[in-house]
């Protein structure tokens, strides 16, 4: 039911698009409207560039910030022009696609853990400690194997209450993926995915929802994306990554997570890096698009502005705007790769950027 309702509420926008063009005379632009869905972790960025594009050309984008799962979905039932997700598509999913799908990734973000201690100021937390809290071992915030991490933070005697997304989420995915490599038992028994089986806590829907919940909540932890917790002011812990730093999630902190090889297909999770100064829990985000644009009665002026709108955002005036809203922007070598997929896609057979 929830899968038809979501599928529902983007067909209307896809549909009040007109999957189509206005054309107007003179002086005015000629504008194409495009629909779009997925992933809350980027939204922020996507809503501030989205609006920037627009003034400069005219092209407008429907955005629904509906979770990657969401957004994989809707791509698949091709009802967008494309969808946005933080967890690549793995190969068995990318078989179940009608076609084949390229990643566009867009820029960097962090997952932090943001919780909700007003008397705590600065918060220090293992990979033990992450393991303890997010399994329902450590119940209460005074816990002696916090305390070891915390010398000299007086710690209170509240509950611990964990916040944990709801839905079908890239977030999450970032977040397991990093734990399941960081803790034995988390691996053997939760894992990494979109969507968890969760030992404790209660449970937020989108990101704005967890940060939301955290808020209100005094005792409350959970992971959001960066933005959120910067946004509402709220408190975000230090963690403890490969190199034994303890490191807060800035926008240099999160670009050293990127520092190393990435493939030419772009699809690599950059979790737990092994760089001296990165923020462990980072990872890129993506938009996702089919390399065959001529589908589903779409237009050649349709998958013209799609990839043309996509070149812009991983080009220098979109990727310059991502640090004033706590994004990381692209490496150039990631950019060069990224641009390379686009001309690569093609609408009945022939390349459309050149």
């Amino acid at each position: 039911m929830k899968k038809s309702l979501i599928i529902v509420a983007i067909a209307a926008i896809f549909a009040s698009c007109g999957n189509g063009t206005k054309k107007q005379t003179g002086t005015e632009k000629s504008s194409v409207s495009l629909a779009a869905a997925g992933a809350t972790f980027p939204q922020p960025f996507y809503n501030l560039i989205f609006k920037n594009y627009s003034e400069k050309t005219g092209v407008t984008v429907d955005y629904g910030g509906v979770g990657s799962g969401g957004g994989i979905r809707s791509l698949k039932d091709q009802v967008i022009d494309f969808g946005a997700t933080d967890a690549y598509l793995s190969d068995d999913q990318a078989k179940e696609m009608p076609a084949e799908v390229v990643h566009i990734p867009t820029c960097i973000g962090a997952v932090v853990i943001a919780y909700n201690l007003p008397e705590v100021a600065e918060l220090k937390l293992t990979n033990a400690n992450l393991e303890d809290i997010f399994m329902g071992d450590i119940k209460k915030w005074n816990d002696p194997k916090i305390a070891a991490s915390n010398p000299g933070v007086k710690l209170p005697d509240l509950a611990v209450t964990v916040v944990y997304r709801s839905d079908g989420s890239g977030t999450t995915f970032i977040f397991s993926d990093y734990m399941t490599k960081i803790g034995k038992r988390w691996a053997e028994k939760i894992g990494t995915g979109k969507s968890l089986n969760w030992p404790a806590g209660i449970g937020a829907k989108g990101n704005p929802g967890v940060a939301g919940t955290i808020k209100q909540t005094v005792g409350a932890v959970g992971y959001i994306g960066s933005e959120y917790s910067f946004a509402q002011s709220i408190a975000t812990a230090k963690l403890q990554n490969a190199a034994g730093n303890f490191i807060e999630p800035t926008i240099e902190s999160i670009s050293a997570a990127a520092k190393g090889e990435i493939p030419a297909d772009t699809r690599i999770m950059i979790t737990n890096s092994t760089d001296a100064d990165a923020y462990p829990i980072s990872g890129m985000t993506w938009i996702i698009l089919y390399k065959e644009q001529a589908y589903k009665g779409r237009t050649k002026e349709q998958a013209e502005a799609t990839l043309k709108l996509l070149d812009w955002v991983i080009d220098t005036d979109a990727q310059l705007v991502a640090p004033q809203v706590h994004y990381a922007p692209l490496p150039a070598s990631t950019v060069e790769k990224a641009k390379a997929i686009l001309r690569s896609v093609t609408y009945n057979g022939e390349i459309i950027l050149k």
